[in-house]
């Protein structure tokens, strides 16, 4: 079974990101994100409201945190540590060494890169330092840009759910996406 620890926050590097943990100073900006229906039109969870939301959000991040069941990195970048994405692992099943992959970035980060850096570190960590042997990722299949991100990232879809949850008054699909371990 996986002995998780997450303290002290392993905060990570890339060549223009930092990835470190939430603080309530980002509420604002992802307040901004959470917000926003184009953004979360492929995340099945309601839009913040107030910034508020975004403040009950990270305390339940920083509560997954502290007690070793899930990490997420605050994205930002390295001259300017203002929230612009995030990134982690959360539904970590400890008996199975495996957890689930999620991330979201502003728009207006989108296209250059940036999350493919997050992506080159924290898939590393997770298979090192954390010894998960697989990641997987639950997609919208209307979600093109993350599907071609985590083929781009050797996932290999493995499954595919017709109408499985319920959400917003319809029913929808969602695509099961993994990456094993190399060793």
């Amino acid at each position: 079974m996986l002995n998780l620890n997450f303290n002290p926050f392993p905060i990570l590097t890339t060549e223009r990101l930092i990835l470190r943990q939430f603080t309530y100073d980002d509420a604002p900006d992802l307040f901004e994100v959470r917000s926003n229906a184009d953004i979360m039109q492929y995340i099945a969870r309601p839009l913040a409201k107030t910034v508020d939301d975004a403040v009950d959000l990270i305390k339940v991040i920083n509560g997954l945190l502290s007690n070793n069941n899930g990490i997420t990195w605050c994205i930002s970048l390295k001259n300017d540590q203002r929230f612009i994405g995030s990134i982690g692992f959360w539904r970590i099943e400890k008996e199975n060494y495996r957890a689930e992959i999620g991330y979201l970035l502003n728009p207006a980060y989108q296209g250059a890169g940036l999350m493919q850096e997050a992506i080159d570190a924290v898939i590393p960590h997770g298979f090192g330092s954390m010894n998960l042997h697989t990641i997987q990722a639950n997609v919208n299949p209307g979600n093109a840009a993350s599907i071609k991100l985590l083929e781009k990232n050797n996932f290999m879809r493995e499954g595919y759910f017709k109408e499985d949850h319920f959400y917003n008054e319809a029913f929808a699909d969602t695509a099961i996406y993994t990456l094993l371990t190399k060793k």
